[in-house]
């Protein structure tokens, strides 16, 4: 992970236009006139004798949202070139909003390859979604090839809000740097090929991070999982020649405000089992540890930024492949706790190894239990690529979705009816882990499998981010090719509320 140094600056007109950069941005406004420029680019006009729009206008600048132009300077400013990066249509009032300042300065850091210093007026308007987007859009993840081309940008030098004290410029750029580089850890995790990241291997790698920022951690072999009785981890990795791990990482703040528990599924490869994939895009599933992934990145985080809060992640790592010694549809699992499920679909083999983490994380009496996975395709189909489907209690639920659309991660609230449970039903054990005759609503059926599991009392949210965190098409904004680190700024958000408000 190559992450660009970041710098402050004055900002001065004078100071501006002398920054000693190769390649200065500026942003420009989508507007029903034709573009205008935004807030900071001002002294850059003035330079350029109040020429930067109509220059920009005349090599096609419109202002669009993930818009790039460049144009030289001509010896007038320090910068030889300009790069106007569009931040699309403001809101009412002509406000622009954060996430257009993250989004228009993460699509200007991906057109900033193989340049070594760069400077931002944008960090004017927005001094953390500025930092989050450069830092997002450089990341490239190019470690299994030969030849890197470019690199992302070396440095880029912030111009500072005009309101604010140095000292709280420098604790936003701590902050929002520790934010965006624990995305981009995610990112390197998800985007490691499943021969390389298996569950032995990914739960070395949690250790490394968290012994290095001072994270407790404990690890349970194949042998431990089953002496303490992890019956869905277990039938899930069963198939595969590379046995499952439960990962737990423990960061306490100084005084804690509350206990948080964490979970993430972590299935290092899905084949679906014995219910074998499609084979078209099975290569996906290299990314169905994402919320694993998010869940070891994000308590590190909160040790980095020394939230007052006692936060504990349970990570299941699995493998999910077919063979002799795979689970098959109709076995009866034995979960930890002792809840029986039978096995109707190998395929929603997530919820199985999550059930069994989520009972022990409610062992530890957590406040709030978050957990987060690629679980179903049901919410790719119900919102799409972007937009997280958010269920749970009912207060939390709504609380955790409002702080992820303001992080600029969407979304959305979803029920749980609780006329979908009977589809759960078994002939045989306590519950079945799909629904023998399906009424739809599959996302909604998988968490209210999922609550079924949560211990009375506590305040939980289930994240179903299927979509939203791999990027299959081509990079927008600040989000590569890839592994995307949704819900990682959600869960800061959300951490940093509860330690404000408990």
């Amino acid at each position: 992970m190559t992450t660009p140094k970041l710098t402050l600056t004055g900002n001065s007109p004078t100071e501006v236009t002398a920054l000693a950069v190769d390649t200065l941005v500026v942003g420009t406004i989508q507007g029903a006139d034709g573009p205008t420029l935004a807030p900071g680019a001002e002294p850059v006009d003035e330079a350029l004798d109040g020429r930067l729009l109509e220059l920009l206008v005349s090599i096609g600048a419109t202002g669009k949202a993930d818009e790039v132009v460049k144009l030289p300077t001509m010896g007038k400013l320090a910068a030889a070139v300009v790069l106007a990066t569009g931040l699309g249509k403001p809101g009412a009032g002509g406000a622009l909003s954060a996430e257009q300042v993250r989004r228009a300065s993460g699509a200007a850091a991906r057109a900033l390859g193989g340049v070594k210093r760069a400077g931002t007026v944008l960090s004017a308007i927005d001094l953390p979604a500025a930092i989050e987007g450069s830092i997002m859009g450089a990341y490239r993840f190019d470690r299994y090839k030969s030849s890197n081309g470019d690199g992302p940008v070396g440095r880029v030098d912030l111009v500072s809000p005009t309101d604010g004290t140095p000292k709280e410029h420098k604790a936003t750029l701590k902050a929002a740097t520790a934010i965006a580089e624990t995305v981009t850890c995610t990112r390197d995790l998800i985007n490691t090929p499943p021969n390389d990241l298996f569950p032995a291997s990914f739960a070395e790698r949690a250790a490394e991070l968290a012994t290095a920022n001072g994270v407790e951690v404990t690890i349970l072999d194949e042998k431990a999982l089953r002496k303490e009785g992890y019956g869905g981890i277990l039938g899930v990795g069963g198939g595969s020649s590379r046995p499952p791990r439960l990962v737990r990482l423990r960061y306490k703040g100084s005084k804690p405000k509350a206990k948080v528990a964490l979970v993430g599924k972590g299935i290092t490869f899905d084949t679906g089992g014995i219910s074998l994939k499609p084979a078209a895009d099975m290569d996906h599933m290299t990314s169905d540890m994402s919320g694993a992934a998010v869940m070891v990145a994000t308590v590190v985080l909160a040790a980095k930024l020394r939230y007052p809060l006692d936060v504990t992640a349970t990570v299941p790592m699995a493998e999910n492949m077919p063979s002799g010694s795979a689970y098959r549809p109709g076995d009866v699992l034995t979960m930890y706790g002792g809840k029986t499920v039978e096995v109707l679909n190998t395929d929603a083999e997530g919820r199985l190894i999550l059930a069994d983490a989520i009972v022990r994380a409610c062992e530890d009496d957590p406040d709030y239990l978050i957990e987060t996975s690629t679980l179903t395709g049901g919410q790719v189909v119900a919102l799409g690529n972007r937009t997280t489907g958010v269920m749970g209690s009912e207060e939390f639920r709504d609380r955790v979705a409002t702080l992820a659309r303001a992080s600029g991660e969407g979304g959305w609230a979803m029920p749980l009816p609780d006329e979908l449970r009977t589809d759960l039903d078994s002939k045989l054990a306590d519950i079945s882990n799909v629904a023998a005759v399906s009424h739809g609503g599959s996302m909604l059926v998988a968490g209210l499998f999922l609550r079924e599991f949560v211990a009375e009392g506590v305040q939980w949210a289930h994240l179903d981010v299927a979509g939203p965190a791999y990027n299959t098409g081509g990079p927008w904004g600040y989000t590569s090719k890839g592994g995307t680190g949704v819900p990682v700024r959600t869960l800061a958000a959300v951490l940093a509320d509860i330690a404000e408000q408990g």
